[in-house]
């Protein structure tokens, strides 16, 4: 329901930093780090960045778990649809202001929740891509307790 906030957010949240949250190593040395000067063959061996230990292997933007997360953005977005329109058709309205302006068609509020789904996988992707992997499974959960709020509110509220 709030996606757009949601979206909002988080292209804040990247374009103000987009190393904060990165999970990768960057390519290089960081700004302001010095190489310790090695003394002895020991410490070399020490140093060595085989001694240190291997990062984490980037996963896949289609791994188990990302179809996991988008098949329930998807399940639950189609029970946000349904739900709100049985509401709308038994003469409720729609709260959010962002989805209001699509209920006077069942094409076009169907129209709104695909949209949304697809949102969300594209966010999620660009995180992704971006190398900000604990954002790109943020990303569907807060999808996912918007619309699970949503559909329950709309089921005890009929």
């Amino acid at each position: 329901m709030y996606l757009c906030l949601t979206v909002l957010v988080w292209t804040l949240v990247i374009s103000s930093s987009t190393t904060a949250f990165a999970e990768e190593p960057l390519t290089g040395a960081p700004r302001g780090c010095v190489a310790p000067a090695v003394t002895s063959p020991k410490a070399a061996v020490q140093s060595s960045p085989s001694a240190l230990p291997e990062a984490p292997k980037p996963h896949r933007f289609w791994d188990g778990k990302n179809r996991l997360l988008f098949s329930a953005v998807a399940a639950l977005s189609a029970a946000d649809f349904g739900v709100t329109h049985m509401n709308l058709a038994n003469g409720g309205r729609e709260l959010d202001p962002i989805v209001r302006p699509f209920t006077g068609n069942t094409a076009t509020l169907a129209m709104n929740f695909v949209g949304e789904t697809a949102a969300v996988v594209l966010v999620s992707y660009l995180f992704h891509r971006s190398g900000h992997h604990r954002l790109e499974r943020m990303t569907p959960l807060a999808n996912l307790s918007s619309s699970a709020f949503a559909v329950s509110y709309g089921l005890s509220h009929r």
